[in-house]
């Protein structure tokens, strides 16, 4: 059941959105989703490096499907072989326009009616200690607006996305959305990111907490991110860490604000708390107000909250 619309949220029926959370659950569902295509299958991938995958695309290929994946052009080392592979078995494939730093997006859209868009990248080694998330989305005007803009991306066309009803894109709006959904913020900000070094999100953060919203990060590196940590505590927010050698690795790039409120909001996607990936990388995510993905991302987060180390 989804919590009453907001500004810059659209109300959606039940079931538009459905939450994956990694390592939890196994890559199993994209799997699936893929094996389920009918007509077609797009996919933009910043790294691939799963044979599962791969295979499941070349069969959907061999089954009459039509099946077009942009890969990131600056990681060949990673991303050539799965390329390699699906070009021998004729599926359209290429490496990602010029026009962007990276092709940082992870989505997946099956017969142009519902896309996968995923915090993390579909590197098979990662699996068992990433934490990420996915969202399965079906509406109508996301999913179109989707597509539309990977139609463009893969043959290299300038275009200026469309938000559907919740989208947030990069290099277009995504800053602008974020700083939206933080500064809207009254009572809550709970912040699960792999990277911490966007001066103008970490500023809007911290004038959150010192405006009396209460602020909670779990994050990495800590080392690297210690000055923006720092004012997060400096001005009573909490922050804890995780090591990026052992147990678990927050590779999730996810928000939740005001949880239990009538106003909540989760935001979810590839857009890391990065300069670069704000506004120079093609990147994908969205906001919304669902209650299925806000309560999922949220236990999912306190339980990483507990575990983590106090900074």
């Amino acid at each position: 059941m989804s919590l009453l619309a907001t500004p810059g949220t659209a109300q959606a029926a039940p079931g538009t959105y459905s939450l994956l959370v990694f390592p939890d659950q196994s890559h199993g569902t994209v799997y699936d989703l893929i094996r389920s295509a009918a007509k077609s299958v797009d996919v933009t991938m910043y790294e691939l490096d799963d044979p599962e995958v791969v295979n499941a695309l070349v069969n959907r290929e061999r089954a009459g499907a039509t099946v077009r994946v942009i890969l990131d052009a600056k990681h060949p080392s990673v991303n050539e072989p799965a390329y390699q592979a699906l070009t021998a078995a004729g599926v359209g494939v290429v490496y990602s326009s010029p026009d962007f730093v990276y092709t940082h997006q992870k989505t997946i859209t099956v017969d142009r009616a519902k896309s996968l868009i995923l915090t993390g990248n579909l590197d098979a080694k990662y699996y068992a200690t990433g934490r990420d998330y996915g969202i399965i989305d079906t509406d109508v005007a996301d999913v179109a607006a989707i597509e539309q803009t990977f139609d463009a991306d893969y043959t290299h066309t300038a275009t200026t996305p469309s938000d559907g009803d919740n989208l947030l894109w990069s290099p277009t709006d995504s800053q602008d959305r974020l700083l939206a959904l933080i500064n809207g913020a009254r009572s809550s900000l709970d912040l699960e990111q792999l990277e911490f070094g966007a001066s103008a999100l970490v500023d809007a953060v911290v004038a959150a907490q010192n405006r009396g919203v209460a602020v909670r990060v779990v994050g990495m590196n800590p080392d690297r991110y210690a000055a923006y940590f720092d004012q997060i505590k400096e001005a009573g927010g909490t922050v804890v860490t995780f090591s990026s050698t052992e147990g678990l690795f927050i590779h999730a790039k996810t928000i939740v604000a005001d949880y239990g409120t009538a106003s909540a909001k989760a935001f979810a996607g590839s857009q890391n708390f990065s300069d670069n990936s704000l506004n120079n990388n093609r990147e994908l995510g969205l906001i919304v107000n669902d209650g299925g993905v806000l309560n999922g991302v949220e236990s999912t987060f306190k339980t990483d909250f507990a575990n983590g180390m106090p900074y």
